[in-house]
């Protein structure tokens, strides 16, 4: 039980290392979510690399609100994974219910982060579910990634989103042209 006279402290590197951690144990990789956002950016930048992306991810993952999103998804599926949510909540992240939106609205929000860009770029990765994304939706094994693959997707989409404004903003500096103060 928690002493109530200690006043409540939010530690910061506690919850950043919490969402490194729960990715991993999930086993979700940066370099998976990485190679989603190559999916969606090598068309645009053909010489992006994938360190560009793995930088991108990581700057993503470094948001507060986006490791909020990742602590809230994950517990929601462990949750869910042990059996432990009432019904009928219990049931639909058990069965990623089709009807069940929350999952996505959770995924929006780290979306949002960078723009509305990042909306096309969930969707289109979320329709087509490469890679880290076919294997989070796999229900074969009997885990629960309700909200983690929309989560993955939505992280990729975010850092895409950044790579693309970062992109528009070195090309206007190149031009010469004045650019807005990015609100990071």
């Amino acid at each position: 039980m928690a002493d109530t006279n200690i006043p409540y402290s939010l530690n910061s590197k506690k919850v950043a290392e919490a969402t490194w951690r729960l990715l991993e144990e999930r086993g979700v990789h940066t370099e998976e979510i990485a190679e989603l956002v190559m999916v969606l950016q090598k068309k645009y930048y053909p010489d992006l690399s994938m360190e560009e992306c793995i930088e991108n991810v990581e700057a993503v993952l470094s948001k507060r609100e986006v490791q909020n999103a990742v602590l809230t998804g994950i517990q929601l599926d462990i949750l869910a994974e042990q059996g432990k949510l009432l019904s009928p909540l219990q049931e639909l992240l058990a069965n990623d219910e089709s009807l069940y939106g929350v999952d996505e609205i959770l995924a929006f929000s780290i979306v949002n982060v960078y723009g509305s860009i990042g909306f096309t770029n969930y969707g289109y990765i979320d329709k087509l579910k490469p890679g880290v994304l076919e294997r989070l939706n796999d229900k074969s094994e009997g885990i629960v990634n309700t909200f983690l693959d929309d989560i993955v997707g939505a992280i990729a989409a975010a850092a895409s989103s950044r790579i693309a404004h970062r992109k528009q903003e070195d090309h206007e500096i190149e031009e010469g042209e004045p650019t807005a103060p990015e609100q990071e």
